[in-house]
């Protein structure tokens, strides 16, 4: 049977199927961008987070007992208020009778809002010393800081000790704080504390040039006189004692508002401040504490010689200090020593003179920097809520598949027991038609007829050529004569599709029993007969084969194997049980071909025929099954390229055939039965826990790196085994050899990886539109008999 072509030397118009497969090539590429864009988008938000709780670049480093011999005596002995006046080191002390609170480590979500409360309260000021990736985090907080009239210092932007750090970290951490302030509270600041300080006198040959370089920057650095301790948690009474000053002295006062567990300092901080205003004490911040040293700004500014600014010593008004990001402008006054008393006092702008408005770039930059925050905020707690559940559904699956396959093995392979052996009726022996749509098949054709030459059951084959252009169908004539087959036909048609050269085989069959194979596909001598027999069953509509790689000697050829062998040893065995088989495989599969032309043939309406006309047979009410004993050997993608292609088209053929019967979650019936049986399991199974699984093989890297290596590694090592133990289970049922469960652990590192793009390219090809032709992939040919092949 042949068709006509059109004359030579007439341009023929492309074919719906051509038009197509332009639009699909069009689409290709930008649909790749977009998946790595989603991935960068993941992989950025999670190093974010990672960063903000110091899990990335964080360093625990902390310098203890080093030499302060290059350190000023006048620094060492000096008081707690370090700046830097034309290169010149100067220290300030804490006014008599007077305190500057200080809060380091927050702005913690818990502990730091009851602090503002009781300062509120008590109408006393405070100076917060905060860390970039907390305020990133609580902004909220932070403004709420700045509107009670508090003063903000850096406190850097991790919490790492800066004398180990090189001038670019150092950098990096000062302007990202800076940043996440003006993103915050639309402010920066000059004050500094840097991280595990304490005394002036505490300073050493490593943390000076830090200090220095900070303080030819413009920041004035606050060190501690007075310690409360609060973070040992050694009681409230010992907390008051030892935040006291002594004698009557003022002082720099150090509580923490985050960095543990605060309860204590939350219940000292009330009566510690009503006991030193008992004392004659008054509360400030550290630029009010200058400010009262300093009678007039402008003074000081002319006796220092530098025009420094009241809450910023060495900087001249509005001037930012050189870690600072540039866009702002100052906005506290010059004070002329008067001293406002709490936060909202009529001194309110003096205390808070170290702040600078954050404009232009800057103050975009940390509006941006926040928002980044909220969604990494949001994103991976999402994520790890989406670990876990894909986690579950990944072991729920494994278990699932063995309790199921086991039960399935014994039904079937039952030889004596209750209901004696297994048998699905009268054995079927009258001839079948086997359909076999080539295209492009020169190098296999041959092979694939030789083996059903051999076959023990009586069958008429008919070879759909569909538009091949390498001689295949005279290459087929060739082979059936030299075997001396006279069961043979070979059918010509224009290009049109693998369901087009089926439905065509199926029109033209002899036998009321059809099975359809590949052009590349090589059945065993019983394969045929295995499997028809579950026919004898008249519930029994199609009948889902056992096909095996052939080509497994290679990398590749070896995963696939692997993943044959648990497709269809574990996934189908309990789809069959369940009565929703989802697929009967291209390589092998029968069905009746009455049903078949019922459900409308093979539908051009997906990429994934079979999957569409299985789906179309268990609506109609018919049962499909898996006949294990019909083995056929086919030959896999022998490279990277051609696997994508092939799982491309298969992926997304199965999300098209989904969502074209996705009437049948509200069908009743058989239709209903597999739609809310068989299609949820299919979604979780073959599409969510797939598109969602790298976050295990994600969270698993990152936490390796930057969290806990040894328990990540634990933990990926208890899903590889458990993995490994399903497979060996179904090596075991299939009689396969072992030896190529060696491959597994590479499979999960690299194999499984793709098969996960795959999946997310064609989730993004299903939401985006596009369709893809028949590809047709580069056969060796290599696989022959199936003899001695496993």
């Amino acid at each position: 049977m042949t068709t006509t072509t059109t004359s030579r030397g007439r341009r023929r118009a492309p074919s719906k199927v051509q038009r197509a497969a332009g639009k699909a090539a069009a689409l290709q590429k930008p649909r790749v961008i977009l998946a790595l864009l989603l991935l960068l988008a993941l992989t950025s938000v999670m190093l974010l987070d990672g960063y903000l709780r110091a899990e990335v670049g964080g360093d625990q480093r902390v310098r203890t007992g080093a030499s302060s011999s290059a350190v000023p005596d006048t620094v060492i002995d000096g008081g707690p208020i370090l700046s830097f006046r034309n290169g010149q080191a100067v220290s300030q002390s804490v006014p008599e009778k007077t305190i500057a609170l200080t809060f380091d480590d927050g702005p913690n979500p818990t502990w730091t809002p009851q602090v503002l409360e009781i300062l509120e309260e008590y109408d006393v000021p405070g100076t917060f010393f905060v860390v970039g990736s907390m305020v990133s985090r609580y902004p909220s907080t932070v403004q709420t800081m700045v509107e009670q009239g508090n003063e903000i210092g850096i406190h850097t932007f991790t919490h790492v000790d800066l004398s180990y750090q090189s001038d670019a970290r150092v950098n990096r951490e000062m302007q990202q704080t800076q940043l996440a302030l003006a993103g915050a509270a639309g402010i920066t600041t000059t004050l500094f504390r840097a991280p595990y300080s304490s005394e002036a006198d505490a300073i050493d040959n490593y943390s000076w040039p830090v200090y220095e370089k900070l303080g030819e920057e413009g920041y004035t650095s606050v060190f501690v006189d007075t310690d409360s301790d609060d973070w040992k948690r050694p009681g409230v009474a010992k907390i008051i004692k030892w935040a006291t000053p002594e004698d009557g002295k003022g002082a720099s006062v150090l509580f923490h508002d985050a960095g543990g567990e605060r309860s204590q300092t939350i219940k000292a901080l009330p009566t510690y401040i009503e006991k030193m205003k008992a004392a004659g004490y008054t509360f400030t911040t550290i630029s009010g504490a200058i400010q009262q040293q300093e009678p007039s700004a402008q003074q000081a500014a002319s006796g220092a010689g530098a025009g420094a600014g009241a809450g910023a010593p060495g900087t001249a008004e509005g001037q930012q200090p050189g870690g600072a990001p540039t866009g702002q402008q100052g906005d506290g006054q010059q004070g002329s020593g008067q001293q406002g008393s709490g936060p909202g006092g009529g001194g309110a702008s003096n205390l808070q003179a170290a702040h600078r408005t954050a404009t232009g770039a800057t103050l975009y930059e940390g509006k941006a920097l926040i928002a980044a925050v909220a969604v990494a905020e949001w994103a991976v707690p999402g994520l790890a809520t989406g670990l876990a559940v894909v986690g579950f559904a990944v072991m729920g699956r494994f278990g699932m598949m063995l309790i199921l396959a086991r039960r399935h093995y014994r039904q079937r392979n039952r030889k004596r027991g209750k209901g004696g052996r297994f048998s699905w009726g009268p054995t079927v022996t009258r001839p079948v038609t086997v359909i076999v749509p080539a295209y492009n098949e020169k190098e296999c054709i041959a092979n694939t007829l030789e083996s059903l030459a051999r076959s023990t059951h009586p069958i008429e084959i008919i070879v759909v050529d569909d538009g091949s252009d390498d001689n295949t169908s005279q290459i087929a004539r060739d082979a059936a004569l030299s075997f001396g087959m006279t069961n043979v036909r070979v059918i010509r048609q224009e290009n049109a599709g693998k369901p087009a050269a089926l439905n065509n085989g199926v029109r033209s069959a002899s036998y009321d029993i059809v099975v359809m194979m590949d052009g590349d596909t090589v059945f065993e001598p019983d394969a045929v007969h295995q499997l028809v027999q579950p026919f004898a069953d008249p519930e029994v509509g199609a009948v889902a084969g056992n096909a095996k790689v052939g080509n497994r000697n290679t990398i590749i050829g070896a995963w696939q194997h692997i993943e044959y062998v648990m497709g269809f040893n574990l996934d189908r065995r309990m789809y069959d049980l369940l009565r929703c088989m989802p697929t009967i495989p291209g390589a092998i599969g029968a069905f009746r071909r009455d049903a078949v032309l019922e459900a409308g043939g093979m539908s051009e309406d997906t990429l994934a025929e079979d999957t569409d006309i299985t789906i179309a047979m268990h609506r109609a009410g018919w049962r499909v099954v898996y006949q294990e004993h019909a083995k056929a050997w086919t030959e896999a993608p022998g490279s990277l390229k051609q696997l994508w292609s092939q799982r491309y088209r298969w992926s997304y053929g199965t999300m098209q055939a989904l969502w074209k019967h996705r009437k049948s979650l509200t069908d009743k019936g058989p239709s209903g039965r597999f739609g809310r049986v068989g299609m949820p399991l299919v979604v979780i199974f073959q599409i969510l826990t797939p598109v969602f699984a790298p976050l295990i093989d994600v969270f698993t890297v990152y936490s390796m790196i930057f969290v806990d290596f040894q328990a990540a590694i634990l933990a990926w090592l208890a899903v590889l085994g458990i993995q490994l133990v399903c497979a060996a289970y179904a090596f075991r049922l299939d009689r396969e050899q072992y030896r190529y469960l060696l491959m597994m652990p590479l499979q999960q590192l690299a194999y499984r990886q793709m098969m996960y793009l795959v999946l997310i390219h064609s989730c993004i090809t299903a939401l985006t539109g596009g369709r893809l032709r028949w590809q047709k992939l580069k056969r060796t040919g290599e696989v022959g008999t199936p003899a001695g092949a496993s």
